[in-house]
């Protein structure tokens, strides 16, 4: 039987030391909640939880927790519950490179994916975006320790560890020590979906979430969340100016509301150039 309630949501503790996601899906976890209408308390578990120990975690009949956020996939939506919004609107699929110390120039001649193929990525080892680089053809050295990949970078053990246009800022203000560069050239981006899961035991539970969700997007709020969440770091980042390098994902079940084009992160247009 559960550790948790009927009115209780128990969420995973990460590995990271600053985990960069959890302030803000926390936020549109209780705006969910509260539209939803229902009550229900949040508890984070009592054990730290990588990736694929929360997702067995979450599928098995008498799992210790309820919910999980995570990148979405064909496997993923059928052993869990997957409530199809995109918290992120589709940005967990942009990335920028984090590089190591003195080497912020490393890809100002990239172009292309080709121009990405000498260069080795890091990623932790259950994560989708480690099959979706690889499917591309690009180099990927893995890691079962989200912490050890940032010390791994700034030794030179890979070139590149891209991480979310969402986490990248805070991750590199929380690793300031390793004075790891922030990549200014580029963006990857492909197509992806970051939803809250819940256990199959929990329908109600999912139901609630998608109600609370819908009413959130429906009255502005869930975007009134987002953008002051991120717009200044999108701001910051300066997307519209970098080079886009489009890779495929074919893990992206077809189940993903791409017609939804309200629930997605619009490309801001390029400033135009002055007359002169």
């Amino acid at each position: 039987m559960s550790v948790a309630t009927a009115d209780t949501i128990v969420y995973p503790r990460h590995q990271a030391t600053h985990d960069p996601q959890l302030d803000y899906v926390l936020a549109v976890l209780k705006l969910a909640v509260q539209k939803s209408g229902k009550r229900y308390t949040l508890r984070q578990s009592d054990i730290i939880m990588v990736q694929s120990r929360a997702i067995e975690e979450l599928a098995r009949s008498n799992g210790s927790i309820d919910i999980i956020w995570t990148m979405t996939d064909a496997d993923r939506e059928t052993r869990l519950l997957p409530i199809r919004i995109p918290i992120d609107k589709g940005l967990i699929g942009w990335r920028i490179a984090l590089l190591p110390p003195g080497r912020g120039e490393l890809f100002s001649r990239v172009q292309t994916r080709q121009d990405l193929k000498p260069y080795t990525a890091g990623q932790m080892h259950d994560w989708p975006d480690t099959r979706i680089l690889r499917d591309s053809g690009l180099k990927v050295e893995t890691s079962s320790s989200y912490e050890a990949l940032f010390k791994q970078l700034a030794t030179g053990r890979f070139d590149y560890f891209p991480r979310s246009v969402l986490e990248i800022s805070q991750e590199l203000a929380s690793h300031a020590e390793l004075e790891l560069a922030l990549e200014q050239h580029i963006v990857i981006e492909y197509p992806a979906a970051f939803y809250f899961f819940v256990s199959r035991q929990r329908p109600q539970l999912a139901a609630d979430l998608q109600r609370g969700l819908e009413a959130a997007i429906s009255d502005g709020s869930f975007d009134r969340l987002f953008h002051r969440q991120f717009d200044p770091v999108l701001k910051q980042l300066q997307l519209e100016k970098r080079t886009r390098i489009h890779l495929e994902n074919a893990w992206l079940p077809d189940s993903a509301p791409l017609n939804r084009q309200e629930l997605w992160f619009a490309m801001p247009a390029p400033a135009p150039a002055l007359q002169r």
